[in-house]
């Protein structure tokens, strides 16, 4: 059964407020209702409070089968393949000069795709008139094939079906197993959820007089293979006003900006798994809870108001994009999202999570439900200014 549950103590309450943001409720839904065949009126009106126009656009899932072993095996594992920028940057062997950081470089990134596969660091703008993003490092995968698409398909849209890269098994043993096992358990949640959010938007079509096909979703995400997973590691913020040379004892760190560890922006494509995340020693890799209850995710409300998300480490979440707010006709929502890094105060602190894009292929159609209308969709949206309106950047039927 479906179920709201409040992640905050009142210690963290108070210092998310004086962050600026509040903790929100997240809807929890039970892996043994996601993967039934009935969508019954509690968990639609769960899905409703999670994902309609009044929600924050996410909704987490519990039981997921093998999930939490899954996040256990993999996430830590961004630590060792950051850690190849640094091993043996020093030293120099008498057979070759290449070093881990030359290895990342030749090996495992794909300028050709955009660095859409493999690794990517420095490479991200975050803006046009923005430095690139030092911030985080990422490892792009497709989860279900290395190979994905026909040749024609990856001739014509190089940046959606780039081939993955992989390290050499001698020198990250079981990297590949382990990432590709949780993105399959991700897509697959995907697809489970997808149903259900047909037969919510089902429902609202019917009392809006509204077209809206059966299983449209669900089919779009079942037979697609377009998913790509992000394994993304936030390196520690650099401490604040290090830069300067004032003699003035310093005063207690301040709180870092919402956007530091990744700007406000909405998700583009349909539905993104979320995998949770973890913090851990940048030095030694080793986990450890999160010591800066105002760091991590945060999401708008319709009010443009800050809300912090805060998801339980035995849960996984599938987040809301536009192109699926588009073709409910509004019946769910993207919103408006970025990520708060730790503050100064707390030293060589780094994030580790994983985002899994579940996509169509990129000549699907991207058209309205029959009945409705581009402003109906449009002001179902989150009209917030922290991201570009979607109405300048939505061309129907692409």
């Amino acid at each position: 059964m479906a179920q709201v549950e409040s992640n905050s103590t009142n210690e963290d309450s108070k210092a998310v407020d004086a962050a600026g943001a509040v903790a929100v409720d997240v809807v929890i839904l039970d892996w043994k209702d996601v993967v039934g065949t009935e969508t019954s009126d509690s968990l639609l009106n769960a899905l409703e409070q999670a994902l309609g126009p009044g929600g924050v656009g996410l909704v987490a899932i519990r039981n997921v089968p093998e999930f939490v072993e899954a996040k256990r095996a993999f996430l830590p594992m961004a630590h060792a393949l950051i850690s190849l920028e640094k091993k043996n940057n020093d030293t120099n062997n008498n057979n070759s000069n290449m070093n881990m950081n030359d290895y990342l470089e030749s090996n495992l990134t794909d300028a050709a795709s955009l660095y859409n596969a493999g690794w990517s660091h420095g490479k991200e703008k975050l803006g046009d008139d923005k430095p690139p993003d030092t911030s985080k490092g990422s490892f792009y995968y497709n989860p279900l094939t290395d190979t994905p698409g026909t040749p024609e398909d990856r001739q014509q849209y190089p940046l959606s079906y780039p081939c993955n890269l992989w390290p050499d098994k001698d020198i990250l043993p079981g990297f590949k197993q382990n990432a590709c096992h949780i993105g399959v358990i991700l897509k697959e949640a995907v697809v489970e959820l997808s149903k259900h959010i047909d037969a919510l938007a089902l429902r609202k079509a019917g009392s809006n007089n509204i077209s809206y096909p059966p299983q449209f979703l669900y089919k779009a995400m079942k037979d697609t293979e377009k998913a790509k997973a992000r394994l993304l590691y936030y390196y520690p913020l650099a401490e604040a006003g290090a830069d300067q040379s004032s003699n003035e004892e310093k005063q207690e760190a301040p709180v870092p900006a919402e956007d530091s560890w990744i700007g406000w922006h909405n998700d583009s494509g349909f539905l993104t798994a979320l995998a949770g995340d973890m913090y851990v020693d940048h030095k030694t890799g080793k986990a450890i809870a999160c010591p800066d209850p105002a760091a991590g995710l945060y999401v708008v409300d319709r009010n443009d108001v800050s809300q912090h998300i805060l998801l339980p480490e035995d849960c996984m979440a599938v987040q809301i994009g536009e192109c699926t707010q588009i073709v409910t006709g509004g019946a769910v929502v993207a919103t408006p999202h970025c990520v708060r890094g730790c503050s100064s105060g707390y030293n060589n602190i780094a994030r580790i999570s994983l985002p899994c894009f579940v996509d169509t292929p990129p000549a699907f159609p991207l058209n309205v439900p029959q009945g409705s209308s581009r402003k109906d969709i449009i002001s179902a949206g989150l009209q917030s200014g922290r991201v570009p309106p979607l109405d300048m950047r939505w061309k129907e039927g692409m």
